[in-house]
């Protein structure tokens, strides 16, 4: 049985940007296991997570709540991003892609949440 959420755009382009991070965070010090790796690996899984989980749920209105918490947790991800190059773990080039996708990803969640909110 095919679930739901495997057809949406927002679930297949949210798990490349878990693919894409994954890599970004190979790069990371060992010493930051536990740390920004943790926070960032976290932060980027749940989103597919609760894109997934919203469509699994029973109202509209409950999947464009799980549709905000995702874009949060893309903000997140943004954030750790910032934070790891400044400390210096990656250059500004190795995270272009990920830049490029994160942007990608909100614009089609924003797109999604609109389009269930006028059928509310």
């Amino acid at each position: 049985m095919e679930k739901p959420h495997k057809k949406l755009d927002a679930w297949k382009e949210s798990i490349n940007l878990v693919m894409l991070v994954y890599e970004l965070t190979r790069q990371f010090p060992k010493n930051e296991i536990f740390g920004l790796i943790s926070q960032l690996r976290r932060a980027v899984i749940s989103i597919p997570g609760n894109i997934a989980e919203g469509a699994a749920r029973q109202t509209r209105r409950e999947f464009v709540q799980f549709l905000y918490i995702a874009r949060g947790s893309l903000s997140e991800v943004d954030t750790y991003i910032e934070i790891a190059q400044r400390l210096g773990y990656i250059e500004r080039g190795a995270i272009a892609m990920v830049e490029k996708k994160l942007v990608d990803v909100d614009k089609i969640i924003t797109g999604l949440i609109q389009s269930l909110k006028r059928k509310c």
